[in-house]
């Protein structure tokens, strides 16, 4: 087994989500799928709250702002007909959705539509999220030892609390320390990394970041982050230069904490 040892100024380790903590194919294959499956039936259950409704009136205005792409899917706004004109809204909020979703885009608005539907999934036990069997043992280990541990993830904050808080593993939440999304700044930005270790109140180099994207890899170094890229089934592959440039684990377990004199 390599044992990558973590350098003794450490006492934060700050882990990416999807592709390090949760496998891509969870997203990819459950997640993201069950939006487009089952967002009829979720607007039609929510409609008339006023979530939905705000829901709804952004991804009007983003629809508006994409009328000029290619295959684009108009919202209409309600022309005060009632049963009909409702359905015939939700068919288009449907079709819009999908769109996006085809596109891989990752406006607020769709990913707040999105952010609403797993909340209710998750609650209702609907979906239970994925991590790979050596993150909790290993993050219980980091903890006992004094470590604390942090999430950065593109997702939203609440996104990232569904899924520790509904996991196969039972709720972890109380794993983790505090979590950050991109409203701190994009993870490919070095920038981020510094209001990070500001927010938490330590150096950059007390933090021990791990990703599997090695332009987040190389933005947490520039701000004097330590950093290790984790290589898991379904992440991207990484070039030869990559391979030599950064430490490499495939799980967790590979971490090697200096026993704390």
């Amino acid at each position: 087994m390599v044992v990558l040892s973590v350098p003794a100024e450490v006492t934060v380790i700050l882990l990416d989500i999807e592709g390090t903590t949760t496998p891509i194919a969870f997203v990819k294959d459950i997640l993201f799928p069950y939006v487009k499956e089952n967002v009829k039936e979720y607007l039609q259950t929510h409609w008339e709250e006023e979530e939905c409704q705000q829901d709804v009136s952004l991804l009007r205005k983003q629809a508006e702002e994409d009328a000029h792409l290619e295959g684009a899917v108009p919202i209409p706004a309600a022309s005060g007909n009632g049963v009909d004109d409702a359905q015939q809204m939700i068919q288009a909020v449907v079709d819009n959705v999908c769109w996006q979703m085809s596109l891989d885009r990752k406006t607020t608005a769709l990913k707040q539509l999105q952010g609403h539907m797993w909340r209710a999934a998750f609650t209702a036990g609907r979906v239970k999220a994925e991590f790979f069997a050596d993150v909790v043992p290993a993050v219980r280990k980091w903890r006992e030892a004094g470590i604390k541990v942090y999430i950065y993830s593109s997702g939203s904050v609440e996104a990232q609390k569904l899924l520790f808080g509904h996991s196969t593993e039972g709720d972890i939440l109380e794993l983790v320390d505090g979590h950050f999304d991109t409203k701190i700044g994009h993870k490919v930005e070095s920038e981020s990394y510094r209001k990070i270790a500001d927010s938490i109140g330590c150096s950059t180099n007390n933090i021990l970041f791990l990703t599997d994207v090695t332009l987040e890899a190389s933005a947490a170094e520039e701000a004097n982050v330590h950093v290790a890229v984790v290589v898991r089934p379904g992440n991207a592959g990484l070039t030869d230069d990559e391979k030599t440039y950064y430490s490499l684990i495939t799980s967790f377990s590979e971490l090697y904490l200096p026993s704390s004199t």
